[in-house]
């Protein structure tokens, strides 16, 4: 008797499908969070049974991510499934005795089938950002741009930082084709850019790290748009020089180009007393546009890659300020 139901066992086996690129939804479990992010089962650790939300850093298990979506897909399934089984077992117990005898009685039971429960039906989310752990090689997407990997747990700001400094040289590459203004305006947003890399890579760094530092609110709020500013406010909430990641040269490269973007973003590019005072310019003149090359925006490039690498390092090195935090 119902053998197709038992049949069945105690547990069900559901396979959650994937969107068109192979990405699997996700969901953070952490009620203070919820955020959605996918990824691409199969890439990454192997065997990995934990999974870390790439927005707040919750870890808990891989079935504690799945979606609401997924759970409803899973228990209609699920009850379609017993639907089914019950059904063929009905089915089995079908008869039919035909007439016979004195009054022609006879007698018969036929399983008249009704529709099967529905299936939930949904589709993944489009996401913003598509990223290859560059530790684990887990493929996942989130929104926003930086986030923490879900299988391994390494933070993106130093790959995204490095990815970004790469389009920067691809400007260059541009610019270099090009001529008279046009050449001058995309060798113009290279620097932009790549301050501005530069600048969301620390701001984000820091705020991942700002629990360790001596005033996490104010650690959440540092800006990297003066190099000068930046290394003063490090040194006071994570104990981390700045400078000490670059020799004297780089360093001193390093701020002219920030001050240059300065100017730029500021004063049209026009030089004042202000950029020839910070920057060290002996060959800038007060009252004229300053004077941009594509081989001092490369060489910031790497200056700001070889910083990035050396703050996410020191950050991840015990401080003073941090034994004192709870």
């Amino acid at each position: 008797m119902m053998r197709h139901l038992r049949g069945l066992g105690n547990r069900l086996t559901i396979h959650v499908p994937t969107d068109e690129g192979g990405y699997l939804g996700r969901e953070c479990p952490n009620g203070a969070c919820k955020g959605y992010f996918k990824i691409v089962p199969g890439t990454g650790l192997k065997g990995v049974t934990a999974c870390h939300c790439p927005y707040c850093g919750h870890t808990a298990s891989q079935s504690g991510f799945a979606t609401r979506d997924q759970i409803q897909y899973a228990r209609s399934v699920t009850l379609r499934t017993v639907h089914q089984a019950v059904q063929k077992d009905l089915k089995e117990l079908e008869f039919e005795v035909k007439p016979k005898g004195p009054l022609g009685l006879g007698i018969s039971m036929k399983l008249r089938p009704g529709p099967l429960h529905p299936l939930h039906s949904y589709r993944e989310k489009a996401l913003e950002t598509y990223v290859e752990c560059a530790n684990c090689a887990l493929k996942y997407a989130v929104y926003g741009v930086f986030a923490f990997c879900p299988d391994c747990g390494e933070h993106n700001s130093l790959q995204i930082l490095r990815k970004n400094l790469e389009v920067v040289g691809a400007v260059l590459d541009i610019a270099a084709a090009a001529d008279g203004e046009l050449a001058t305006r995309l060798m113009e947003n290279a620097l932009e850019n790549c301050v501005s890399a530069f600048d969301g890579f620390g701001r984000e760094v820091c705020r991942i790290h700002a629990r360790i530092s001596a005033d996490p609110p104010k650690a959440e709020k540092v800006s990297f748009q003066s190099l000068e500013r930046a290394n003063k406010e490090l040194s006071v909430l994570f104990k981390i020089d700045l400078a000490a990641g670059l020799t004297n040269g780089e360093l001193r490269a390093a701020v002219q180009a920030f001050q240059k973007r300065h100017l730029l973003s500021h004063k049209m590019g026009v030089v004042d007393s202000d950029y020839v005072r910070k920057s060290g310019d002996v060959n800038a003149v007060v009252g004229r546009k300053v004077n941009i090359r594509a081989e001092e925006i490369r060489e910031l490039a790497s200056i700001v890659g070889k910083l990035g690498a050396y703050l996410s390092s020191s950050l991840l090195k015990p401080h003073e300020c941090c034994e004192a935090q709870p």
